[in-house]
């Protein structure tokens, strides 16, 4: 089983939580968490416990989509049924059936709690990320050839990405170094401090499966809560004392006679260093170069004006007039943070965004659900798998394009228009009685062709407030005094807060890659068209591995964890390909990367990106999707077990 850390908030929380034996007691506060925990999480630790199958036959009927409205009761008795029988496993001795569920039953398990065939392709992902199966660190394996201790892994960035990166490259026994340009680990977690700022990914699946977390406060975590969960898995991996922070990557430069990269430096002196790393990972992330709008005028504003990517923690609002440009994903978090500290907050939208309600509801973890995630054994990793698949792959249905479905509908599925109607309740019961709110707030365009913005349940009804307003007319330019719009009107603002997002095309940012024969980088990709073999590699930079690359975001689903796991995973299985054979070197052939770019462009055509009305920062000026993977999350998780020997060339 995974190692599981309880979490930010108490000195009982920073403990190690490595093993949940039994029996435990029968405490009021075990009976608290078998009424407050989640039906379908606590059968399956029931089932996992006792290997009684007839209580899935029991549960099944009553079980459906969690997007179903009004959601589905469950009768009263059968779930108190449920309770007691999972009581008693628990408190009394020798009542757990000894041994780990069969597979076949773990399968029928899932399928049951999710009211859904779960293929069995599904399962060794499910295995790995859920946590119940963790591989042993690779220098532990007696069938593999020890890492060279002459190679060292240059890792660039200490975010979620750098830090899995590190952890692996620790295990499987390589000399690493992770340069971070901040002066602490987290990345984009650190850096975003904006008030409400928080993760859109449940929190029990925005984590490590390495590195289960068991005292979230939030079923969608803070950013404090974030940084905190990633600060206390780099104490526990000792990341620290490979990091080398307030240093900043800028030049990468290919040694052809001796098969390493010249990596350049500079530190917080403002000196520059070169380091010499036989490959580079590099894990900075597209988004963490900030975008200001294209505005006439914005220089022009005579009072405060912040970018949500670089808050300044000082600024008091309390009574200003705020206007915020922006409705997505900073916006929606930003907006009913300050909504009540603010004398009038002006809302100015570009476009419009599918909004969902929370699934969970109330977005506060109760002390009976830490209880049992802390103490119930199995309970943690059952909720886990419950939101991976209605958070992550569950979803992918909704992001194919039915060839017969009419090609003009706001929709591209039966299954996509159904998605449509849940996100239109929402929107109509919150504003029932608003029908100018709910017409500036309905989209046009598909549900998933942009990314979704999560409710939990204060986002839109901030906007029923008297003092806060949707300005849907477009913005003429930014005036010394504040926002003057379309029509004419000029709307005077205290501060200007631009939630504007990221230049996320610009995927190198500042950074200078230089390859085999004096090859740059940036004149292969440019400003806005980054290509790559598999999202990671590129012919002509050989061991260089650009995670979180072209065409590898989960843009259907949440799973940038599981992402990063995997392109760490994949680079490491490059590495040690090459250790194997005695090789320095490694890059796809020209072969396999064209290749590799029409098979993601034939894919593309049938997702809903590609669809007339999806228009999002996926999409470069020329309407190419750079950004996300066409394919389910358990693709990438098979393709990254380990390269296509024949689509490489070695020296």
């Amino acid at each position: 089983m995974a190692t599981q850390y309880a979490g930010p908030a108490t000195e009982e929380d920073s403990a190690h939580l490595t093993a949940r034996p039994l029996p435990i007691e029968d405490s009021p506060a075990l009976r608290q968490a078998l009424e407050q925990g989640e039906p379908h999480t606590l059968l399956m630790t029931y089932v996992h416990l006792s290997g009684d199958e007839e209580m899935l036959d029991k549960f099944a009927p009553h079980f459906k989509s969690p997007y179903a409205y009004p959601p589905e009761a469950i009768p009263a008795e059968l779930l108190a049924e449920l309770r007691e029988k999972l009581r008693h496993v628990l408190v009394t001795p020798g009542a757990a059936k000894s041994g780990e569920p069969s597979e076949a039953l773990m399968h029928r398990m899932m399928s049951v709690g999710l009211a859904e065939d779960v293929e069995p392709e599904f399962l060794p992902l499910l295995f790995d990320q859920i946590g119940f199966r963790q591989e042993a660190p690779r220098r532990d394996n007696p069938d593999r050839k020890p890492a060279d201790p002459n190679v060292t892994v240059l890792v660039i960035g200490a975010g979620m990405t750098g830090m899995a990166a590190g952890i692996k490259l620790a295990e499987a026994g390589y000399n690493w170094v992770i340069i971070e340009k901040n002066e602490e680990v987290g990345g984009t977690w650190w850096e975003n401090r904006y008030p409400g700022v928080g993760v859109d990914t449940p929190s029990h699946f925005y984590s490590f499966s390495f590195a289960l977390n068991p005292g979230w406060h939030n079923y969608h975590p803070q950013g404090t809560d974030m940084f905190a969960y990633l600060s206390q898995v780099a104490d526990d991996y000792k990341l620290r004392e490979h990091i080398r922070f307030n240093t900043m990557v800028e030049k990468l430069v290919w040694d052809e006679d001796a098969a390493v990269w010249n990596v350049t430096v500079r530190k917080s002196d403002g000196s520059e260093e070169v380091i010499r790393a036989n490959a580079v990972i590099n894990g900075h992330g597209p988004v963490n170069r900030l975008k200001w709008p294209t505005i006439s005028g914005l220089e022009s504003f005579e009072g405060v004006r912040q970018h949500t990517a670089t808050w300044d923690s000082s600024l008091d609002l309390k009574g200003k007039r705020v206007g915020i440009i922006g409705t997505g994903a900073s916006a929606a978090q930003f907006i009913p943070a300050v909504a009540d500290e603010v004398s009038e907050l002006h809302v100015f939208q570009r476009s419009r965004h599918w909004v969902m309600p929370t699934p969970a509801g109330e977005d506060i973890v109760s002390d009976g659900v830490k209880f049992a995630m802390r103490h119930i054994p199995h309970y943690l990793e059952w909720y886990r798998f419950r939101i991976y698949w209605y958070a992550a792959d569950g979803l992918y249905p909704n992001v194919l394009l039915d060839p017969e479905w009419p090609k003009d509908s706001p929709s591209v599925s039966a299954v996509n228009e159904a998605m449509r109607q849940f996100a239109i309740g929402h929107i109509e019961r919150t504003f029932a009685d608003r029908p100018d709110l709910r017409e500036k707030l309905t989209p046009g365009f598909p549900v998933f062709s942009k990314r979704i913005i999560l409710d939990r349940g204060t986002y839109f009804p901030t906007y029923l407030k008297p003092h806060v307003h949707l300005e849907q007319e477009g913005i003429e330019r930014i005036t010394p005094k504040g926002i003057l719009l379309k029509d004419g009107r000029e709307i005077e603002l205290d501060v200007l807060v631009c939630a504007t997002g990221f230049d996320v095309a610009n995927m190198m940012g500042k950074l200078e890659i230089v390859g085999v024969g004096g090859k740059r980088l940036r004149d292969e990709w440019g400003t806005e068209d980054p290509r790559a073999y598999f999202g990671m590699l590129i012919p002509g930079f050989p061991n260089y591995f650009h995670t979180v690359g072209p065409n590898s975001a989960p843009n259907h689903a949440a799973g940038q964890n599981l992402i990063s796991e995997c392109q760490v995973h994949y680079a490491i299985e490059c590495l040690d390909w090459l250790n194997e054979r005695n090789k320095k070197a490694l890059q796809p052939t020209m072969a396999a990367y064209d290749a590799w770019q029409d098979r993601v462009a034939t894919q593309m055509v049938n997702m809903i990106w590609s669809h007339p009305r999806a228009f999002s920062y996926y999409n470069n000026s020329e309407k190419r999707n750079f950004l996300s993977w066409p394919w389910r999350l358990v693709d990438f998780w098979n393709e990254c077990r380990g390269p296509r020997h024949a689509d490489f060339e070695l020296s």
